[in-house]
């Protein structure tokens, strides 16, 4: 009987099959916090644009805390844990937590997005 070894991929291999094959709950929680931050973050320019010297702070506090606590909620009820023998989805607190820790890059790299490259360049405009 011949027994044959898995191929051995390099880094990049495997990476780019985990690029090109999220797992469903992963892909899931990134795509509700970006649709989610994506809007409060097109909000928040605007805010900035039309109030040109207002204070951000709250309003950039308010949108962390409504991106996380909103896809938090989205995933928890989008993401259901595989269904057992009886056929019955359930969901968990961990699909919660997913979109939580999903969600604070997700909060960073919006706001860099909008004030580091988009509002300047509307500024300068």
């Amino acid at each position: 009987m011949s027994r044959h070894q898995p191929v051995r991929r390099s880094w990049w291999e495997v990476r780019w099959r985990q690029l090109r094959n999220p797992p469903p709950p992963v892909l899931r929680a990134v795509l509700a916090n970006l649709l989610l931050a994506s809007a409060g973050g097109a909000a928040l320019l605007a805010y900035s644009l039309l109030e040109p010297g207002a204070d951000l702070v709250m309003p950039t506090a308010l949108f962390i805390v409504g991106v996380l606590a909103a896809g938090s909620l989205l995933t928890y009820l989008w993401v259901e844990l595989p269904t057992g023998p009886s056929g019955v989805r359930r969901r968990t607190g961990w699909a919660a937590l997913l979109g939580l820790f999903a969600g604070l890059p997700i909060c960073y790299l919006v706001l860099v997005v909008a004030f580091q490259v988009v509002r300047p360049a509307l500024v300068a405009a």
